[in-house]
């Protein structure tokens, strides 16, 4: 609201009227907006959810500290979902395409979650939504935002063609995966492209839900990711920085970096209270709703396939997960008995102690979970860095 503010009084003068023009000093504006929010509102949250006895149900897997969290307060992801939309809507361009999908994604995925979460709570049933109407939903998002990039005429740039590292001008277009000319070929090139950005907003929502699973680790993670996606979005949008590091020219993208400003300070000061031993959990409300801005806003600026270096953290979890199952099912089907690869899985777990006396078969190299979460966060900004850096390799 600010920036239209200043916007209707384009033609006043006055000290400091042309603040709002600068991308950069809005992304910073937005930044701590959200992080006030945040510390403000949590604060308040919290004492909220406490009071009404909205606690974390913990199963007893026999890892250390894990019963002490019992009755930590959860769906603190309202948290992270009030400071991004305190920071976006008052320092935003709403007119711009990309910031009104990104808030469409926010507020769906985070009703999404709230939902998940809801039931779980209130209701005590333990599982939540059905794993096929939380995924259906997820698609339906996917198809939405696939749809929008495809037919909305605010989307100017060429709508097949993305960024990607190793090759000459960074660029790929989907219309080379199509195996048909003609403009039959054309229509099985959207096919692809719109496949592609639903199964990317689906992973990184999935990715990012299985990787909230300690104090911390989702939140930091997260912050490292967006923090790139921001710079991405920010370079993008300007076409001498664009031109200069031959990366794709994305007109209006930059409102996405101003977006993902607030989605940091959101996350940071999130982590305020949910760093070790954590005050609350963001719940599916919280990580959904992450992961959903994750994978949206990698497709809005083109960056989608740089997502499995970007966000290696969530997509070796997710992996781990989908290994764990697979293997568990293989053996049980070929032996009569399940066999697993990891200790416990997502693979988080599979490094952390255990209580003294639990009888769980012990690896090499067991380490305190604030430690586990830390060296995630240093592999998430080595990640970080490295795609950064891809921008010039050729």
């Amino acid at each position: 609201m600010i920036y239209h503010l200043f916007d209707l009084l384009k033609d006043c003068d006055f000290p400091g009227q042309g603040l709002m023009n600068y991308l950069s000093f809005r992304a910073m504006l937005a930044t701590v907006i959200s992080m006030v929010v945040s510390l403000v509102a949590g604060k308040r949250i919290i004492a909220k959810l406490q009071k009404k006895q909205i606690g974390e149900t913990i199963r007893d897997l026999g890892l250390e500290g894990q019963m002490q969290k019992k009755g930590t307060p959860t769906m603190g992801g309202v948290i992270i979902i009030i400071a991004i939309l305190a920071g976006v809507l008052l320092v935003c361009d709403l007119t711009n395409i990309y910031v009104r999908l990104l808030l469409l994604t926010t507020i769906w995925c985070g009703a999404l979650g709230f939902a998940d979460d809801y039931i779980k709570v209130f209701k005590h049933n333990k599982d939540g939504l059905s794993e096929k109407g939380k995924l259906a939903s997820q698609l339906l998002l996917g198809l939405f935002i696939a749809l929008a990039m495809c037919l909305n005429d605010n989307i100017v740039t060429d709508k097949l063609v993305t960024t990607i590292p190793f090759v000459k001008a960074h660029e790929f277009d989907y219309s080379w995966l199509s195996p048909f000319k003609g403009q039959f070929g054309v229509y099985c090139s959207w096919g692809i492209y719109m496949l592609m950005i639903i199964i990317v907003i689906t992973a990184c929502s999935n990715g990012t839900n299985l990787t909230d699973g300690m104090d911390g680790l989702s939140a930091g993670t997260s912050a490292i990711v967006g923090v790139v996606l921001g710079v991405l979005a920010y370079l993008g949008g300007n076409v001498l920085n664009a031109d200069y590091l031959n990366i794709m020219y994305i007109p209006g993208s930059g409102e996405v970096a101003v977006f993902l400003s607030a989605f940091v300070g959101a996350l940071i000061g999130f982590l305020w209270y949910n760093s070790y031993p954590a005050q609350v959990f963001m719940g599916d409300t919280g990580s959904l709703t992450i992961g959903g801005i994750i994978g949206v806003s990698a497709v809005l600026i083109r960056k989608e396939l740089l997502l499995p270096i970007l966000c290696g953290i969530f997509l070796v979890e997710s992996l781990s997960v989908l290994l764990q199952r697979g293997y568990f099912k293989y053996t049980k089907r070929k032996y009569g008995e399940g066999k697993r690869l990891f200790r416990m899985a997502p693979l988080h777990h599979h490094y952390q102690k255990e209580n003294p006396g639990a009888v769980i078969q012990k690896p090499a190299g067991v380490l305190p979970e604030a430690k586990i979460v830390t060296r995630f966060w240093l592999i998430g900004i080595i990640l970080a860095v490295a795609t950064l850096a891809l921008l010039k390799v050729r």
